[in-house]
Order: C-alpha cells, then sequence, then structure tokens
C-alpha cells in the first residue's frame, strides 16, 4: 500500500550531487524538522518530466518556498550524476535533486512503477507531496498526467 497522510517518511539513503561527486544523503536528513515539498518523476530528461513537471516547480520556487516550505526536493530513480545534469539544464538551483539510483525508496513509499515494458525498468511513479517534521501532510499521486502533483497543486495545498 502507498505511503499515505499521517504516515512517516521511510529512513532511505539517497545520493546527491556534491563538490566531489555523488554523496550520500539520508531522507531523515533531508525531511527531519523541515517542512519539505518533494516531487518525483519517472526519469530526468523524459519528455513529460522535463517539459510538464519539473518546469512549474522551477517557476514556482519562490512562492513554495513564501509558504513556509525549507525544502524543495525532487526525486527519480536515476544516479546523482543525471540528477546534477537535469538540474543545470532546467535552471533548478533552487530544487535539492535526490537521486533514487536501485528504487529503494520509491519501494519503501509503495510507489515503484514498472517501466520495463518501455524498456526503464522500476521507476518512481510520480506523485508530489508535502511533509512536516518527515510526516506525510498531503501527497499527490498521478496515474497519468501531472494534474495531481503539479506544482500548482502543491500550491494550493500549501
Amino acid at each position: 500500500m502507498p505511503i499515505q497522510v499521517g504516515d512517516k517518511i521511510p529512513d532511505v539513503e539517497l545520493k546527491t550531487m556534491g563538490a566531489n561527486g555523488p554523496e550520500p544523503i539520508s531522507t531523515q536528513e533531508v525531511f527531519s524538522g523541515k517542512r519539505v515539498v518533494l516531487f518525483a518523476v519517472p526519469g530526468a530528461f523524459t519528455p513529460g518530466c522535463s517539459q510538464a513537471h519539473m518546469p512549474g516547480f522551477v517557476v514556482n520556487a519562490d512562492k513554495i518556498l513564501a509558504k513556509g516550505v525549507d525544502r524543495i526536493a525532487c526525486v527519480s530513480v536515476n544516479d546523482a550524476f543525471v540528477m546534477s545534469a537535469w538540474q543545470k539544464d532546467q535552471n533548478a538551483e533552487q530544487i535539492l535533486m535526490l537521486a533514487d539510483g536501485n528504487a529503494e525508496f520509491a519501494r519503501a513509499l509503495g510507489l515503484e512503477l514498472d517501466a520495463s515494458g518501455w524498456g526503464m525498468g522500476v521507476r518512481s511513479q510520480r506523485f508530489a507531496l508535502i511533509a512536516e517534521d518527515g510526516v506525510v501532510q498531503w501527497i499527490g499521486i498521478d496515474t497519468k498526467g501531472v494534474d495531481k502533483s503539479s506544482a500548482e497543486t502543491v500550491l494550493s495545498q500549501l
């Protein structure tokens, strides 16, 4: 069953790009003591993610942060190198990019997606959530499109 409102974010190690390359970062470190907006995409550089999902968070980052959010983070089943390159490509410097290379976080949330039919293996479903101190306050999961997990929908929930 997928993670729901009131559930605690599971503690999983992800990767983020540091000054000297990929560095481990725990979800506890990302969420503990903070109000966080996290959105997940099936794949960096894919059309829907690059043209429809990420741009809304880039354009609305200041508005989201102004609503008392401490951090905006994006997670995908990609490696830290790809996430860093995508961050630069999307001008997404205000967004913490998180690599879930083995889909461990997606599985822990119950939000993995079998994309092997498209040659992409296991990925994350497209979703967004708002968490306070690691507890989910709101979650929107898309089965098609980006309506439930868009930056505009997140803003309406803050």
